[in-house]
């Protein structure tokens, strides 16, 4: 795979817009993000560089990991939020140790299949466990069933932890979770 996945830089704010605008493009964004395309596109660019300086390289609280295509193109992305213990997270939940949680997830239609998401998973990980967490997880909506296929792939397994994200009180998201490695199961 000759794909070179890293951290965002600050200044490269433009294209991390344009990666998270067409995300939102994607047929299953409705339920795949918090946020549509009309409210997105409508933010000045000054919302946009600073967000993305936030999670950029060097950022302690938030790194946003891109893929690049052999051309350069930005084909894939996530995003590794840290979540202390004894606070609440985004949808109300409480945190109970010092965690990651993944959002953001989006890889090119031509670029999924191959193997991609695992490789920004990994990046994703790596980043969250030099931070100290001690697992990383993510929220995914129970219809999204191309990215539930993506994510046990990647080695993230269901936790039994639910929350309903919206008004509609039939629909759910599902946490997986995994937890990070034991260093003396390598001994």
């Amino acid at each position: 795979m000759s794909y070179t996945v890293r951290s965002l830089h600050a200044d490269e704010w433009p294209r991390a817009k344009a990666l998270r605008l067409e995300a939102l493009r994607d047929p299953v964004a409705s339920i795949a993000f918090m946020e549509t395309y009309g409210s997105a596109v409508a933010r000045p660019d000054s919302y946009w560089q600073e967000l993305f300086e936030r999670r950029a390289e060097g950022a302690s609280g938030t790194q946003q990991i891109i893929a690049a295509g052999p051309d350069g193109e930005w084909v894939g992305t996530v995003t590794v939020v840290m979540e202390e213990s004894g606070t609440t997270d985004w949808a109300g939940l409480p945190v109970d140790r010092r965690q990651g949680h993944l959002v953001g997830v989006y890889v090119q239609p031509g670029h999924r299949g191959i193997g991609l998401t695992e490789v920004l998973f990994d990046a994703a990980l790596e980043w969250a466990w030099a931070q100290g967490a001690e697992r990383v997880r993510l929220l995914v909506h129970e219809d999204n069933a191309r990215a539930l296929r993506a994510y046990r792939k990647a080695g993230f397994v269901e936790t039994g932890v639910t929350t309903r994200l919206g008004p509609a009180p039939d629909e759910r998201e599902l946490e997986l979770a995994v937890e990070r490695p034991d260093p003396e199961s390598d001994l």
